[in-house]
């Protein structure tokens, strides 16, 4: 029998994602509970405040996991690191905060072997120097909670769903927003999105105390047949997650956004636009929605997300990325 290798997960106490009560599970479904579920790994959980001393791991882990590299979710500092010698890896946060956070100094002081996105490699290195260790591992899918869905035909056919964050589109926002926060706003990440929802067709509605229209989101997204994943520079967890919820996922892939690694196929597993093509597109599904392309795309794009894009797949290919640290 191979023998386990040994992961300490060390995290702030007071870490907002971690909190029972924090309405957004991602995270800690998938630090809290993904790891836990692989039979090779052995964790162990290191609740922390400011600093913690990594001499009481010594001989006792084979590696140590951080939630990011930024001190909101990590400790300031991982004390005695060098002496230790133990491999440190990371997930990080939207890199365009990175120098906010001083997000590479945290990499460099507390010696973090390797960190790790759903980013693109193009991405990540417009904020972070090439000298980080960055490998694009798409997470955040617990496909437990996909499992039961409602059936295709049963769905809101005539209209579809948008979700998220979205930008204001009148001319006193772009100004205000160009000069006090350029480069940051929601108009500037999610533009397609934004238009998106000014539609007819299109149904969007903000979050409310954690939920959409009085529903969990994995429910609010299985009542329509069509979504819309659309993030101007980056993919996102919502393209994934809208894939395995069995939706007909419209997703804007672009150059701009390098898109493509995630693996959806153009009319295969997916309906890929952009701001050029977004309209036409709609309409060719709107305009007949009983067609039975769209539920074989939608059950493909499905298969494949559930598959290839789960937390149970990210681990995975963490544990190989882990397996190179510690030979």
């Amino acid at each position: 029998m191979n023998k386990k290798i040994k992961l300490a997960l060390v995290y702030k106490k007071s870490y907002n994602y971690f909190q029972p009560n924090h309405f957004d599970k991602t995270t800690a479904d998938f630090f809290l509970k993904s790891f836990e579920r692989n039979e090779t790994l052995e964790v162990t959980y290191h609740p922390c405040e400011k600093t913690f001393d990594t001499r009481k791991l010594k001989g006792k882990c084979d590696v140590i996991l951080l939630p990011n590299n930024r001190s909101d979710g990590a400790p300031d500092k991982l004390e005695n690191i060098n002496e230790v010698e133990i491999p440190v890896i990371s997930r990080t946060g939207d890199p365009h905060w990175a120098n906010r956070y001083n997000q590479t100094q945290f990499i460099e002081e507390n010696k973090i072997d390797l960190v790790f996105s759903s980013h693109p490699d193009s991405y990540i290195y417009k904020f972070y120097p090439k000298s980080i260790n960055h490998k694009t591992i798409i997470y955040g899918l617990e496909k437990q909670l996909y499992e039961k869905i409602i059936p295709f035909k049963e769905r809101v056919k005539d209209k579809i769903l948008c979700t998220g964050a979205t930008g204001k589109t009148n001319i006193k926002s772009k100004v205000a927003n160009a000069i006090l926060n350029p480069k940051r706003s929601g108009w500037y990440f999610y533009k397609l999105r934004t238009l998106t929802t000014k539609l007819p067709y299109v149904d969007y509605s903000k979050i409310k105390k954690g939920k959409y229209a009085n529903d969990d989101y994995v429910t609010y997204l299985t009542r329509y047949r069509a979504s819309i994943a659309a993030t101007t520079f980056y993919p996102t967890l919502k393209y994934w997650e809208n894939a395995a919820a069995g939706c007909l996922t419209f997703m804007e892939i672009t150059d701009t956004n390098n898109g493509h690694f995630i693996g959806f196929e153009d009319n295969k597993s997916a309906i890929f636009i952009n701001e050029k093509n977004y309209k036409e597109k709609f309409q060719d599904f709107l305009s007949d929605p009983d067609n039975p392309k769209w539920e074989e795309i939608a059950q493909s794009g499905r298969d494949f997300a559930m598959n290839e894009l789960s937390n149970d797949k990210a681990v995975e290919i963490i544990i190989e990325s882990i397996k190179k640290l510690i030979k």
